[in-house]
């Protein structure tokens, strides 16, 4: 059990630690065809433009939305012309610059039923996993609720909304189509997957939310059988943007489709998972 204790204290040491650097500085650039990645390196936030004006998806940390307005500005957009943005779940490293965004452009901040009230608050959700080590972000003034399925539309965008619970109660992952040189790619912005509760809190059975290993599995079910050409994790490592990028230097926006991301993606939650199964029948 002290083994375990250990383990389980250098993986949440470990975390925190990675957190220092996600907003080192990242230079925007294109994904494929009218998408961007405009976050910084270590959280991701991606522009889907056109002429009826733009969709942010994720908002970054409370230490984000500066350097994501200029990302934006850079690519030669208006920040002003950010009419939604869209978040995948309610923690602060992705929506905690929400509010500073929305003010920035009057843009609407989309979210699931369960991370709304996260957003509009302010205040953790007490069935969280994490929920004891989160902190309380700006509320964002003009929210709105998206059912499973439901698609956001502007113009001719339709960016489609999918529930991905398990990491938080309120976990969204978005799916849209990019078009470049006449081909259409299958866009992916998948929410985390990643089992990892603190203070006790089981996966295995735990009564502030009984359902989190089976609503997790099912999400990571779902992210594995989405149309996947180009995936962006919102932690951008864990879905192996970086690697891909690297190649984009000779191969260009080919470089970013990877139909296998997504399962693979997937995989490592599945396994994920169970490590934080077998950890927590060893506690």
């Amino acid at each position: 059990m002290k083994n375990t204790l250990i383990a389980i204290a250098c993986l949440g040491i470990a975390a925190f630690a990675h957190g220092a650097d996600w907003d080192e500085p990242q230079e925007p650039f294109a994904l494929y065809g009218n998408t961007y990645y405009v976050g910084p390196k270590g959280v991701a936030a991606v522009l889907v433009t056109s002429p009826a004006g733009h969709i942010l998806i994720d908002a970054g940390s409370p230490k984000s939305p500066a350097a994501i307005a200029a990302s934006i500005r850079k690519l030669g957009f208006k920040v002003e012309d950010v009419k939604y943005i869209l978040t995948s779940h309610e923690h602060g490293d992705h929506v905690g610059g929400a509010a500073a965004l929305q003010a920035m452009t009057g843009a609407t901040v989309i979210g699931s039923a369960k991370s709304t009230p996260v957003l509009a608050s302010g205040k953790p959700n007490p069935a969280d996993p994490q929920f004891g080590s989160l902190s309380d972000t700006l509320p964002v003034a003009k929210t709105r609720t998206v059912r499973d399925g439901e698609t956001v539309t502007l113009g001719p965008l339709s960016i489609t909304a999918h529930a991905t619970p398990g990491h938080t109660p309120g976990g969204l992952s978005w799916t849209w189509q990019s078009a470049e040189n006449g081909r259409a790619a299958n866009m992916v912005y998948a929410d985390s997957l990643n089992a990892f509760g603190l203070h006790g809190f089981r996966y295995g059975g735990d009564a502030r939310w009984p359902e989190a290993r089976q609503q997790l599995e099912a999400s990571i079910a779902k992210v594995a059988a989405f149309p996947c050409d180009v995936l962006v994790s919102n932690h951008p490592d864990l879905g192996g943007l970086w690697e891909r990028k690297e190649q984009a230097a000779q191969r260009g926006s080919a470089a970013f489709i990877d139909t296998g991301a997504c399962r693979k993606y997937a995989e490592r939650s599945r396994k994920r998972l169970a490590k934080q199964l077998q950890e927590e029948q060893n506690r």
